[in-house]
């Protein structure tokens, strides 16, 4: 839900299939949940990239903490020749279902019926074997896990590639149904299912066309700046390789606001902005961003961090505190307090304190883990509305 900034968190599934999808790999498909809100993460930020789906099989880049990002593999356990026959076979025999499918619509029945005959479209336990580059030894990684969501966006546009994912293709699935369809009592001959209704000519001429929306085409990657043939004058202060720099931050948003949608937050204050630079720069270049924008190091260091973390919400639960009333401080004291760590819970505005581990409660109405380091608190991990979930995190 919005947040009380009025932001609107990206969602994974926006159709019934899509949305089935997502629910299948929280619920049915027995991954780790703890692995998942971090891929979540990850998806929201724009870090996946050449996200590819083919037969039994998903491919994708994901920018990790490294500059290269590293290389994820999905394949998905494709049906065997019998369960496609079940599966084709219950399809071609109702009606509902071929139309549907003919209209690019995956009904919930035909979901359910292909569940039933032993060919579940969706991920089940085992049906996902992921490899990624990475160094990350856990199932799923978090770059694993935000691919995982991403296919949500590919399974929104078209269902088929429910059936891609299982091994065959659109036009292969369609040419089966239709070699179903030959006409009744031929011999050696299957079953044909009756024609699709159409549509009425009088209908059909007098309904009001729609305008088509503009599609704009995405490019996969980022492509580098141009590079200005002199520097500014000297008495500026700037430098070429200065605009070459903001430049190619300006062209990374804009292409982060494309891949992501409208509903992305485009408008940040200056400190987030320079956070969210800072968390995208090389350490030592934190220094020098700290020091142009009249701030000290350590607080852009700790606002980097958590930006990196937890993005938004992340950086705003570094810089304040506000009360936010007893309900969701109780229930988040009472689990801490059943976590086993040493000590008391203590609580402090929108903070509990337990030994060296913190966890405060942002206006978004989520929670944030924080570690002890030093002398002060950094952000450990992505935020959670439930609190038990960052104080036992993955």
């Amino acid at each position: 839900m919005p947040g009380a900034t009025g932001r609107k968190r990206r969602t994974f599934g926006n159709t019934w299939w899509g949305k089935a999808w997502v629910e299948a790999l929280e619920e049915r498909a027995k991954l780790d949940p703890n692995r998942l809100p971090r891929g979540r993460t990850y998806a929201r930020k724009g870090t996946v990239s050449k996200l590819a789906v083919g037969a039994g099989e998903v491919t994708a880049w994901v920018q990790g903490s490294r500059a290269v990002p590293y290389r994820v593999t999905i394949h998905m356990r494709a049906f065997t020749e019998p369960q496609w026959e079940s599966l084709l076979g219950m399809v071609g025999s109702r009606l509902g279902h071929v139309a549907a499918l003919l209209d690019g619509e995956l009904p919930a029945e035909l979901a359910e019926d292909a569940r039933s005959a032993g060919a579940d479209l969706l991920p089940g336990p085992g049906d996902l074997r992921p490899k990624c580059s990475c160094p990350d030894s856990a199932n799923p990684c978090k770059h694993v896990a935000a691919v995982y969501y991403l296919v949500a966006d590919e399974v929104d546009a078209d269902p088929f590639v429910l059936f891609l994912l299982r091994g065959r293709p659109r036009e292969a699935v369609l040419a089966e149904l239709r070699s179903r369809r030959a006409p009744a009592g031929a011999p050696g001959k299957r079953v044909r299912a009756p024609a699709a209704p159409g549509v009425d000519p009088k209908r059909a001429y007098t309904r009001r066309i729609a305008a088509l929306p503009p599609r704009l085409a995405v490019p996969g990657t980022v492509g580098p700046p141009a590079v200005l043939d002199v520097d500014p004058p000297h008495r500026t202060g700037w430098s070429g390789e200065m605009f070459v720099e903001l430049a190619a931050d300006a062209a990374a948003r804009a292409w982060e606001l494309l891949v992501m949608g409208p509903e992305r937050e485009a408008e940040l204050s200056f400190e987030e902005d320079l956070a969210r630079r800072a968390a995208a720069s090389e350490p030592h270049l934190i220094a020098e961003l700290a020091e142009a924008a009249g701030v000290a190091v350590r607080d852009l260091a700790l606002w980097a961090q958590a930006w990196r973390e937890a993005g938004r919400g992340g950086m705003a639960v570094v810089r304040e505190t506000w009360p936010p009333g007893q309900a969701p401080l109780a229930q988040a004291k009472a689990d801490l307090a059943e976590s086993g760590l040493p000590g008391e819970p203590k609580i402090w505005r929108n903070r509990i304190t337990q030994g060296d581990l913190q966890l405060r409660y942002g206006r978004d109405e989520r929670w944030y883990r924080f570690v002890r380091d030093g002398e002060g608190w950094r952000v450990d991990g992505p935020s959670s509305a439930r609190p038990t979930d960052v104080i036992y995190p993955p």
